[in-house]
């Protein structure tokens, strides 16, 4: 059996509710938003993972974090993803974090996946899916320049290994394991 996995950052109640009172002028939108419980800042997907493999994961994420301590994650802005003209997604984006650079590059390390170490990481939260086809058919005055400020600050307490579940067409998210940082 196998099941797709995921390395999160989860946000707390108080910030996903933040975030869910800021997109509420845009619900009218052809947007597939995030559920307010499934937002978080994915560090790493690993894809389909065979069930047996998923501690192996978890003993390698869990030494990786052992000496991090807790940080702090600044955001700055909502706006459409990658670019208003063909927008996937929205999104808010962070401010690059050397901490979080140096941890998920550890991370990627730790479990054999890492490419090429990075030089810089911003996070990222997607907060909702664009429908690409209704998008489009939108009319030109209808589309929305969705690009505004929206400061945030997210203590990094965990790093949590998650599995999904795409049963029903819903996604459904649940936590394997979470490496305490420091």
């Amino acid at each position: 059996m196998t099941n797709k996995i995921f390395i999160n950052i989860n946000l707390s109640t108080k910030n996903k509710k933040r975030i869910i009172q800021a997109t509420q002028k845009w619900q009218n939108l052809p947007i597939k938003w995030t559920k307010e419980k499934n937002l978080h800042i994915t560090l790493k997907f690993l894809g389909f993972v065979r069930t047996e493999v998923i501690p192996e994961i978890c003993r390698q994420v869990s030494l990786a974090t052992k000496n991090f301590e807790i940080f702090d994650l600044e955001f700055d802005k909502i706006e459409l993803f990658p670019n208003s003209i063909t927008p996937k997604s929205i999104t808010m984006l962070g401010k690059d974090s050397d901490e979080l650079k140096k941890l998920v590059n550890k991370i990627e390390k730790n479990l054999g996946t890492i490419q090429a170490e990075k030089l810089s990481f911003r996070p990222q939260i997607i907060i909702g899916k664009i429908r690409k086809q209704k998008w489009l058919e939108l009319k030109k005055e209808a589309k929305p320049e969705i690009a505004e400020k929206f400061s945030m600050l997210i203590a990094v307490e965990n790093i949590d290994i998650v599995a999904s579940n795409f049963e029903n067409s819903e996604s459904e998210f649940s936590i394997v394991e979470s490496c305490h940082l420091q």
